[in-house]
């Protein structure tokens, strides 16, 4: 049995009257075709089999590529090191590839709940480099030999990023298979009408993850529905077998339905185990990430841990190294490219080549943040005269074809150039690598009690917001973001932002 987080929530039933069809006849009337195509375009096979026979093609090639990885780690650290063979380091190199794959079984890193989505299965690869790097120091103190600190310095690292590289193209090609309709797990969804209404939508707008809502189990109130979120309804939360006879479903997803916990859970879980169809069940938790999230076991009971956000300590403190050596290695080397900049804003346009801005960052302290001025010398007193024509989000002034830009402005501004002088900010401390967005003092102001929680992080030079489609996102979408990352940040989280930005900073999107 697994544990699954939600969409959202929605209040009652009666406000689903925009995405329920009310049928003439019982809903459970007839079977759903086996083969059918989602409301999404994606065609789901009828072969349960299929998505398992995928996963495990997955399993043995991340096997294959973990050892490929351990293997060139091991070469290049060879070639680096000693320039020559070195009979006893080839014999390492070879036993390499066993003793990585051995490690990341260890690590639980092969299991299929954790391959082809979510953050754990790199989480586990990081662990699995960690405790490779721990066993060969213990290892080599305990047998007194002398293991070159040069060779194992080079091979893991190298080992770690190629896997690391490896994992993330198969998980590029799981990705393409999912969305040409192969690989799909169909999913019943079992509970309230509202609540499956948020999940449904939540499996839909990601649908990388592979579970594709083919049926739904709810209760009736009053009203006999069809469809819920134009998910068929097949049935009640009392005829779930029935259902899943019907849909073929590989898993039974159940969200808050009092009538299915405890003894009742329990007795469904058998059964379902015995048909080879896995059972998921959501806590009602939202946006929390699975590191904060573990099963206590309590005179027999399943209870759900949530751990708080890490605000300060070991894990706090190793962020503000990250993002002060990192944003001082990167001024350092973007140092050629700020001045070419500054030296292009100031031949095209007069004024400052800098513009300072007050923010408000961590625990509402105020400070100035630095951009490269993208604009007109006088472009705050000509901003009230353009309010009335604002794109952005409602509570964000924006403009897609603000007169106010300069040419050179518009250019830094589409690569988000603009940005960079925001690394003194990471390096004096007011501000992180990766974090929310750095709000006006006056967005504060008008803050709803949710969206303060936003500054108890640092605001980011990056963060999920600019990933994520920057100014093409409403208000709620970016407090979501912001809030998520609020609530589950970390460092391997950080990393895997700082890639994305370059990736959507190179196309672009959401940047004006």
């Amino acid at each position: 049995m697994a544990v699954m987080e939600p969409g959202g929530n929605v209040d009652q039933l009666t406000q689903l009257d925009d995405v329920v069809a009310r049928p003439s006849g019982p809903p459970s009337s007839g079977t759903v075709p086996r083969q059918q195509v989602h409301k999404t375009g994606r065609h789901i096979g009828a072969g349960s089999a299929e998505p398992g026979a995928m996963m495990r093609r997955y399993q043995r090639m991340a096997v294959a590529s973990d050892g490929l990885a351990s293997l060139l780690g091991g070469v290049a650290a060879s070639v680096v090191r000693f320039g020559e063979p070195d009979p006893t380091y080839i014999a390492f190199t070879l036993l390499l590839p066993m003793l990585w794959i051995a490690i990341i079984t260890a690590q639980r890193g092969y299991e299929r709940r954790f391959l082809g989505t979510g953050p754990e299965e790199y989480r586990r690869i990081n662990q699995a480099g960690l405790m490779m790097f721990c066993l060969i120091a213990v290892v080599s103190y305990a047998l007194r030999s002398e293991v070159a600190r040069g060779y194992v310095f080079l091979a893991i690292p190298v080992t770690l990023l190629l896997t690391l590289a490896f994992r993330r193209q198969l998980r590029g090609w799981i990705y393409r298979l999912r969305d040409r309709g192969l690989a799909l797990q169909r999913v019943l969804v079992v509970g309230r009408a509202d609540v499956v209404v948020s999940v449904i939508e939540k499996l839909d707008n990601e649908p990388q993850h592979g579970l594709v809502p083919v049926g739904a189990c709810v209760p009736f109130v009053g009203v006999e529905v069809s469809h819920v979120n134009d998910v068929p309804v097949v049935g009640d939360p009392e005829r779930v077998l029935d259902a899943v006879e019907a849909t073929g479903a590989h898993v039974v997803a159940v969200v808050s339905h009092p009538d299915l916990s405890g003894q009742a859970l329990r007795r469904l879980s058998w059964a379902l185990e015995e048909r080879g169809v896995e059972l998921i069940v959501s806590p009602g938790i939202i946006e929390v990430a699975g590191p904060r999230l573990s099963i206590r076991p309590i005179a027999g009971l399943s209870l759900l841990h949530l751990e708080r956000p890490s605000a300060n300590g070991g894990r706090m403190m190793g962020k503000v190294v990250f993002d002060r050596v990192g944003a001082l290695l990167l001024t350092l080397l973007a140092l050629p490219l700020l001045l070419l900049i500054a030296v292009a804003i100031k031949v095209t346009s007069p004024g400052p080549v800098l513009y300072r801005q007050t923010r408000v960052g961590a625990g509402g302290r105020e400070f100035l943040m630095l951009k490269f001025r993208s604009m007109v010398v006088d472009a705050d007193r000509r901003r009230a005269a353009l309010l009335n024509l604002s794109e952005g989000n409602g509570v964000l002034f924006k403009l897609r074809k603000d007169p106010r830009v300069t040419r050179v402005g518009g250019l830094l501004r589409r690569l988000s150039l603009d940005e960079l002088p925001q690394l003194l900010n990471v390096v004096r401390g007011d501000m992180s690598l990766v974090g929310p967005r750095p709000p006006l003092p006056e967005e504060v102001a008008a803050y709803s009690d949710d969206a303060v929680r936003r500054l108890k992080v640092k605001p980011g030079l990056t963060g999920l917001w600019q990933v994520s489609g920057r100014s093409d996102l409403n208000w709620e979408e970016s407090l979501r973001l912001d809030l998520r990352y609020t609530d589950n940040w970390s460092i391997a989280l950080d990393v895997t932002i700082l890639w994305r930005t370059v990736r959507a900073v190179v196309r672009g999107a959401g940047a004006y």
